[in-house]
C-alpha cells in the first residue's frame, strides 16, 4: 500500500539528531510524518523544563499550566526526585517480579501508610491501575461477596475518564473515545455524576463496585455536589459494594488535600493512583486497598513486567516522602485560592463559569469570545501553556511549585484575552 503525503521531503529523510535545534517547523513536520496522529498538539516544541517553566527549541519560555495532566505536580526536574532517580539508575532498574528487590517493600509500606490501606499493587500507567481495580472488584465480587459468575457489574459515571484501553472506553460516553472500537466489554452501568438517587436505583445484587473520579478532570474539572462522596460511601456500605476512587489526576496534593476524597472525609475501599506518583520522571501507578480486597489477587493471576521495578519504587517512595510533610497540599490550597479569586473576577467578561478545587481549575469560555482551543492558542502566544477540554472549557493545573507571581501571570494572560 502506497502512502502519499504533502509534507516536505526533509521531514521524511531528516535524522532527528541532525535537525536544527531551533527549528520548530522541522520538528513539527518530522513528528507529524512519523508519529500517529492521536493527539492535536499546540504548535510549540518543548526542549527543557525546570520547576513550573519550560523552554522551547527556539529559546522561548512558557509557564506550564497543564503539568502533564497532574503528572508534574512537583514541576519539571525537581532536584530531589532527579537525584533519587539518578542514584537508582546507577544501581538497579529492573528485575521483574520474578524476584524481590530492595526498593519495592519500602515503597509499598510507605504508600500504604499514606493511603491508610494495608496493601498496594504496583503497576505503570493510570489506565493499568484502573484495569487492575476492575479485575480486583470482579474477583472480589465472586470470591467474597458471592455474586454468581459471570454476572458482576460495575457502576461508573457519565462524563468519566479513566483511560483509553478497550475495556475502559467500553464505559465511556465520549464518542471520540468509543467510536469504531466495538465490540465493547460488557458488565458496566452508567449513571449521572452527582446523582445519588440514580446511583441507588442502579445498585442491585450483581453490583461489585462503584467507580468514580472525586473530581472529573478530563470533563473540565467537574466538582460533585457537596455531600455526594459521603452519600456514595453510605450507599456502598449499605449494599456491600466497593467504592473505588480514581485519584490518578485528583490525588497526591493536586486539590489541596492528599486525596480529593479527603475534602469530604471519605475513605474509599480502593484508591487508584498514578501520574504524580512518578514525579514526572517515570510512569508509576498503584492500586491501594485493604487485605480483604487485594488478597483475591494470587500468584499468576495478575502481573506486570515493569510494575514495582526498583526505579519506579525508588521514585514513588520519594514522592510519598515529599507528600508526608503537607507542604505541597498547603501550596495547592493557597495558590488555588489565589487562582480562583483572579479567575472569578473574569466571569461575565468572556468567562461563563469557573470551577476550582485546590490548584486545579476548569474555565468555561463564553462562545461569543472564542473556543477553548482558540483561547489555548492565545495563551500560548502570551507564554502560558494550557489545553481545552470538551470545546469551551480550558483546564488549568499549574505545578504545585509555581509561585504567586506565576499564578498572577496566568490570571493576567486570561484577563488580557477576555478584555481584549
Amino acid at each position: 500500500m502506497t502512502r502519499t503525503t504533502d509534507l516536505t521531503d526533509a521531514a521524511h529523510t531528516a535524522d532527528a539528531s541532525l535537525l536544527p535545534l531551533n527549528d520548530t517547523q522541522a520538528h513539527v513536520e518530522l513528528t507529524e510524518s512519523y508519529a500517529a496522529h492521536n493527539y492535536h498538539p499546540l504548535r510549540v516544541v518543548l526542549a527543557s523544563g525546570e520547576g513550573a517553566w519550560v523552554t522551547d527549541v527556539e529559546g522561548r519560555r512558557y509557564l506550564d499550566c497543564l503539568a502533564g495532566y497532574s503528572a508534574l505536580n512537583f514541576g519539571h526536574s525537581h532536584p530531589r526526585l532527579v537525584e533519587r532517580a539518578r542514584e537508582q539508575l546507577g544501581r538497579l532498574t529492573l528485575t521483574s517480579r520474578a524476584f524481590y528487590n530492595d526498593q519495592l517493600g519500602p515503597f509499598a509500606r510507605d504508600l500504604a501508610a499514606l493511603t491508610g490501606k494495608e496493601m498496594i499493587l504496583p503497576m505503570n500507567s493510570g489506565a493499568e491501575a484502573v484495569e487492575t481495580a476492575i479485575k480486583v472488584a470482579r474477583k472480589w465480587a465472586y470470591l467474597v461477596k458471592g455474586v454468581p459468575e459471570p454476572q458482576a457489574t460495575i457502576i461508573a459515571m457519565e462524563g468519566n475518564f479513566h483511560g483509553r484501553t478497550t475495556t475502559i472506553v467500553s464505559f465511556s460516553d465520549d464518542p471520540a473515545a468509543t467510536a469504531h472500537y466495538a465490540p465493547y466489554t460488557p458488565g458496566f452501568k452508567l449513571v449521572p455524576y452527582g446523582d445519588l438517587a440514580a446511583l441507588e436505583a442502579a445498585i442491585d445484587e450483581t453490583t461489585a463496585a462503584v467507580l468514580l473520579e472525586p473530581v472529573q478532570g478530563e470533563a473540565g474539572v467537574i466538582i460533585p455536589p457537596e455531600g455526594y462522596l459521603q452519600g456514595v460511601r453510605a450507599l456502598c456500605n449499605a449494599s456491600d459494594v466497593l467504592m473505588m476512587a480514581d485519584e490518578i489526576q485528583s490525588g497526591l496534593a493536586r486539590t489541596g488535600r492528599t486525596f480529593a476524597c479527603d475534602h469530604e472525609d471519605v475513605v474509599p475501599d480502593v484508591y487508584m493512583l498514578g501520574k504524580a506518583l512518578g514525579g514526572g520522571l517515570y510512569p508509576v501507578s498503584a492500586v491501594a486497598a485493604d487485605g480483604d480486597v487485594l488478597s483475591v489477587i494470587t500468584p499468576g493471576t495478575h502481573g506486570s513486567t515493569f510494575g514495582g521495578n526498583p526505579l519506579a519504587a525508588a521514585i514513588g517512595r520519594e514522592v510519598v516522602a515529599m507528600l508526608e510533610t503537607g507542604e505541597f497540599q498547603q501550596r495547592a490550597a493557597t495558590l488555588g485560592a489565589r487562582l480562583a479569586a483572579g479567575l472569578e473576577g473574569l466571569v461575565g467578561q468572556g468567562v461563563d463559569a469557573v470551577r476550582t478545587r485546590g490548584l486545579w481549575a476548569g474555565v468555561d469560555i463564553s462562545p461569543g469570545l472564542a473556543s477553548g482551543r482558540q483561547v489555548s492558542e492565545q495563551l500560548l502566544e502570551r507564554g502560558v501553556l494550557a489545553k481545552e477540554a470538551h470545546g469551551q472549557t480550558v483546564r488549568l493545573a499549574p505545578p504545585l511549585v509555581a509561585s504567586e507571581d506565576d499564578i498572577d501571570l496566568l490570571v493576567g494572560a486570561f484577563a488580557g484575552i477576555c478584555r481584549g
